[in-house]
């Protein structure tokens, strides 16, 4: 369980990563009155889950057996 913890950890990890570099880039900005409004075009979907397999991981790798 350990292996397979990590392992999924990991991806979890790279997939926060990546997609979050994405939904950053994603933004998107427009000038109103002289003030800079950003507003987010991005697909939160993948980041939300690589963040739920990187938490399955660490419950993996904290399981006993």
């Amino acid at each position: 369980m350990k292996i397979i913890g990590s392992i999924l950890f990991i991806a979890g990890f790279i997939g926060i990563v990546v997609f979050g570099m994405q939904a950053l880039n994603d933004s998107d900005s427009f000038n109103l009155f002289g003030l800079d409004i950003a507003f987010s075009s991005a697909n939160w979907t993948p980041l939300i889950a690589s963040g739920f397999v990187g938490l399955i991981g660490i419950v993996l790798y904290q399981f006993k057996r």
